[in-house]
């Protein structure tokens, strides 16, 4: 019998390769400037700022807490309190949801923003507005901007201090290998000396 799809092991052998294969290409001085500008930021008392939507957004929820308690950097999701994020939603819309966020916390410029993201956001053809609208406010009041994103950037690329774009290796598996390497490249981050005050347990 002939099968039209590939079996469970040939799937996983070109998938994992595909994600070895990422790791030789990641650009490493992009992922040691964000560290860098991450513990400047520290430095000055500033906040970091994860923004994230979908996948990316429980990725935001994640690093938050990694940033607070391995690297003392005071740090914050949106997305972390549904109750507000739905409300804004629901009365302000979902495209200023995360600006009138920066608004309300006061974003200044001795703060980051961190944005996850597997496009970055694209004005021209209306994606990820949410993640646009927020950088555009962050920029305005002189926050850094770093991102981990997938595809060519996005508009985050276009504005961003330093940001690590995760190499596409196949079309077909952007959004997983861009939602993945989103968690390994912060745990590279939260674990680098320049930043990773506490040791982990484990």
């Amino acid at each position: 019998m002939s099968m039209t799809a590939a079996s469970p092991q040939s799937h996983a052998e070109e998938f994992l390769g595909q994600a070895a294969d990422i790791c030789g290409k990641i650009d490493r001085d992009a992922v040691e400037a964000i560290a860098i500008g991450l513990a400047a930021t520290r430095e000055n008392c500033g906040r970091l700022f994860v923004l994230g939507v979908g996948g990316s957004a429980a990725n935001a929820g994640h690093a938050v807490n990694d940033f607070r308690k391995l690297c003392d950097i005071e740090t914050y999701a949106p997305t972390d309190n549904v109750s507000e994020l739905t409300a804004r939603t629901n009365d302000e819309g979902w495209e200023t949801v995360f600006a009138a966020w920066l608004r309300t916390s006061r974003v200044s410029g001795k703060d980051a923003i961190l944005v996850f993201s597997v496009g970055g956001g694209n004005a021209e053809h209306n994606v990820s507005m949410n993640l646009v609208s927020a950088l555009k406010e962050a920029k305005q009041h002189g926050a850094s901007v770093y991102g981990i994103v997938g595809r060519d950037g996005g508009y985050t690329a276009q504005v961003a201090d330093a940001i690590v774009i995760v190499p596409t290796v196949d079309e077909r598996h952007i959004t997983p290998h861009a939602e993945a390497f989103q968690a390994v490249v912060w745990h590279c981050l939260v674990s680098h000396p320049a930043l990773q005050k506490q040791a982990t347990k484990w």
